[in-house]
């Protein structure tokens, strides 16, 4: 039974040495990723957007586009929109964006529509 106890202290010792050195790997990613945010910002790079841009590539083009169409749904409600031309809610920005791309137009073919 001392056996078995001394294997499970050696592995959960092995887990724990595991998840510190992770934790040290962590940090200095966090260290790097604050100072390329630092080194665009410098640039001119305005930050808060690049931070909502890189959020937004982690969701799928779904969920990116229930996420603008609720949020235009919410600013119409709060009159944030008003004199603004806009679509049904149901049909997003990024829908109507999307809907531009598939059929091959740039922006500044949608711009000339307008």
């Amino acid at each position: 039974m001392s056996t078995l106890q001394q294997a499970a202290q050696n592995q959960l010792r092995q887990f724990i040495e595991q998840i510190e050195r992770l934790e040290e790997e962590k940090k200095a990613l966090s260290g790097d990723i604050r100072d390329k945010y630092l080194e665009a910002k410098s640039t001119g790079f305005d930050v808060k957007v690049m931070r909502q841009i890189i959020r937004l590539r982690k969701k799928s083009k779904v969920e990116r586009q229930e996420e603008e169409s609720v949020l235009e749904v919410y600013m119409h409600a709060l009159g944030m929109l008003d004199g603004i031309v806009t679509m049904p809610p149901s049909q997003s920005a990024a829908a109507r964006t999307q809907a531009a791309y598939d059929e091959g137009e740039d922006s500044a073919t949608m711009d000339a529509a307008e």
